[in-house]
């Protein structure tokens, strides 16, 4: 079964950096883009009632018109079972505002797709149910 990853973000780079599989022991990644913070909500609705199930959020601090670290603590207040959130922070010392947002990781740009990955993976592996075998 397929991990769905939600990604909220202007640069399409964050997606293909974690690629399709980013460890063995984990089942393939399929995505869902999400270019406002109104589709966010909307998915994660469906993710609460059941009706779509998301195995991790990754949303961009640094998005506009609203930036991923309020909606992070706005999903997380609202959310009940709120998958995992990694959040993409526009530099280093932005790292207390992802402390903020009630954010389960953080990554600061420029972003390294390893670093990334690593993340993503630790996040991921969290729910045991999605590893493979």
């Amino acid at each position: 079964m397929a991990l769905n990853v939600l990604v909220y973000s202007d640069d399409r780079n964050t997606r293909l950096a974690l690629g399709r599989r980013p460890a063995a022991d984990l089942d393939e990644l399929q995505y869902l883009e999400c270019a406002t913070a109104p589709a966010v909500v909307k998915a994660l609705d469906a993710h609460a009632k059941g009706t779509r199930r998301l195995d991790l959020l990754v949303l961009d601090g640094e998005a506009t018109p609203e930036g991923g670290m309020g909606l992070c603590r706005q999903l997380k207040d609202e959310i009940y079972g709120c998958p995992p959130v990694l959040v993409l922070i526009g530099r280093p010392q932005d790292s207390w505002l992802a402390v903020w947002s009630r954010a389960d990781a953080a990554i600061a740009a420029p972003v390294d797709p390893a670093a990334l990955a690593e993340a993503a993976i630790t996040l991921l592996r969290t729910d045991h149910r999605h590893l493979v075998g």
